[in-house]
C-alpha cells in the first residue's frame, strides 16, 4: 500500500501523489463539495487504497451551481492534465456532479475512464423548502448520472432504498417512459459502502458528568431539525430537569432562528456554543459529554452520532433514517418521544464504557473497510474492469 504526501501543482483545486509520476494505475477523484463528510471520506479513501489519488475539488458552496457546472469545469482541469501526459485507471465522483455531461465531454475529448458514483445523500430524499418542480430538476441529475455511471454505490441502506423509491414516484409522473429494465439494472448492480472513519482510541472512563451534558454536534441548518431539539430542552428546563449543553458543528451565513433564542433561553446552561474547527479540541469536547441527540429529518449515515460514539457519548437517534443500520433499538426513540427518553437518559447520567463505544463504531473503520473498497474498485473502477 503507497503512503506519499501529497503535492500541490500549478493547476486550481488539484492534488497529486509524488508516486503517480512512476505509476500507470492512477485514480481520479472528483468532489465539487469538498468539505464536512465528503471531505472526510475521500482523505481516509486514500488511505486504504492500494493506488495514489488525484483530487480535483471545489469549495462546499452553492451545491446547485456544483450540480450545473461542476462537470464541464473539471473536464478542462482533467484535459489539461492529460495534455501533460497524466493518466488514469478509473474516477470516482459524488452526487454532486452531473455523471452525463462529465461523460459526453470527456469523450468529446478523446477520454475514456471508468466512471464511479458515490452517493453521500440523495436529492429525492433531501428535505426541501422549494417547490416539487426544482426537486426534481436535482433528483433527477441524481437519476441520470447513475445511468450513465459504471458503478454505484450508496453510503447506506437507507440511501438507496429512499433513491428508488423517489426514482419510482419520479418516473409514475411522467407515465409515457418506459425505464423499468434499466432502473432494475441499476439496483441490481448498486453495492452499500459505509463510509468509513479514523477512529481515535477510546477515552478512560471518565467521572460521571454532573449534571448530565448533552451534545449538539450537527449542522446548523433546518435539516437536521434544531428547532425540535431545542425545544424538547426549553421544555426540559422549564420542568428543572439538571443538564448542561454544548452546540458543535458548523453555521453558514442562514443559520435558523431558533439558535439566537437558545442563548437567550438556555444561557447559563451552555458550555460550548459554535464550530471548532481544531480536530483536537472538538474530540475533547465530545469526551466531556453524556449524550449526543439527533433529531434529523435526513440522515443518509451518521457520521457525527457515530464521532461522538466514540468518543463515549450514549446516542439518542430517531427510529428511522438510517439510524436503524447503526444502533440497536435500545439507543433509538420513537415520534413523539424524545423528550420523555432524553429526561431517561439525563436522569441515568451515565456515558457508554470503552467496550460499548467500541462495538458500536468499530465496524466503520476504515482498516475494516479496506478490503471491501478495494474489491469494489478493482472489479469496477480499473483500466481492466468491464464496463457496466
Amino acid at each position: 500500500m503507497q503512503h506519499s504526501v501529497q503535492v500541490k501543482i500549478a493547476l486550481p483545486n488539484i492534488f497529486l501523489k509524488k508516486s503517480m509520476v512512476a505509476t500507470n494505475e492512477r485514480i481520479l477523484m472528483l468532489e465539487p463539495y469538498y468539505g464536512g463528510s465528503h471531505k472526510s471520506f475521500l482523505t481516509g479513501l486514500q488511505t486504504v487504497l492500494p493506488w495514489p489519488c488525484t483530487l480535483l475539488t471545489l469549495p462546499a458552496r452553492k451545491w446547485k451551481a456544483r450540480m450545473h457546472l461542476a462537470a464541464p469545469h473539471m473536464v478542462n482541469q482533467i484535459i489539461q492534465l492529460y495534455a501533460q501526459g497524466v493518466r488514469f485507471t478509473g474516477l470516482l465522483t459524488s452526487g454532486f456532479l452531473d455523471v452525463a455531461v462529465l461523460r459526453s465531454l470527456l469523450a468529446r475529448a478523446g477520454i475514456s475512464l471508468p466512471i464511479g458514483l458515490y452517493f453521500h445523500e440523495n436529492q429525492f430524499a433531501y428535505p426541501t423548502q422549494e417547490d416539487q418542480s426544482s426537486r426534481y430538476a436535482y433528483a433527477a441529475i441524481n437519476f441520470l448520472s447513475a445511468l450513465c455511471a459504471d458503478a454505484v454505490a450508496f453510503n447506506s441502506i437507507h440511501n438507496r432504498e429512499t433513491f428508488f423509491n423517489g426514482v419510482e414516484g419520479y418516473l409514475q409522473k411522467a407515465g409515457d417512459f418506459y425505464l423499468k429494465n434499466q432502473v432494475e439494472s441499476l439496483r441490481a448492480s448498486s453495492v452499500i459502502l459505509y463510509p468509513g472513519m479514523e477512529l481515535e482510541h477510546c477515552p478512560e472512563p471518565v467521572r460521571k458528568p454532573e449534571p448530565p451534558v448533552i451534545i449538539w454536534n450537527h449542522r446548523w441548518e433546518h435539516d437536521k431539525n434544531p428547532e425540535e431539539f431545542f425545544t424538547a430542552l426549553f421544555s426540559l428546563a422549564e420542568r428543572g430537569v439538571p443538564f448542561q449543553l454544548m452546540v458543535l458543528g458548523e453555521s453558514f451565513r442562514n443559520k435558523p432562528s431558533v439558535f439566537t433564542q437558545v442563548k437567550q433561553t438556555l444561557g447559563e446552561r451552555i458550555l460550548h456554543f459554535g464550530f471548532v474547527p481544531s480536530r483536537k479540541e472538538y474530540l475533547t469536547l465530545l469526551r466531556q459529554g453524556t449524550v449526543v441527540v439527533s433529531t434529523a429529518l435526513h440522515e443518509f449515515f451518521g457520521y457525527s452520532v457515530l464521532e461522538a460514539v466514540r468518543a463515549g457519548c450514549r446516542p439518542l437517534v430517531p427510529d428511522r433514517l438510517a439510524y436503524p443500520e447503526l444502533f440497536p433499538q435500545e439507543f433509538r426513540y420513537g415520534p413523539g418521544k424524545l423528550v420523555q427518553e432524553l429526561e431517561k437518559v439525563l436522569h441515568a447520567g451515565e456515558r457508554l464504557s470503552s467496550q460499548q463505544a467500541i462495538a458500536l463504531t468499530k465496524p466503520y473503520a476504515w482498516k475494516n473497510l479496506a478490503e471491501t473498497y478495494e474489491n469494489w474498485f478493482r472489479s469496477r473502477l480499473t483500466a481492466d474492469a468491464p464496463l457496466r
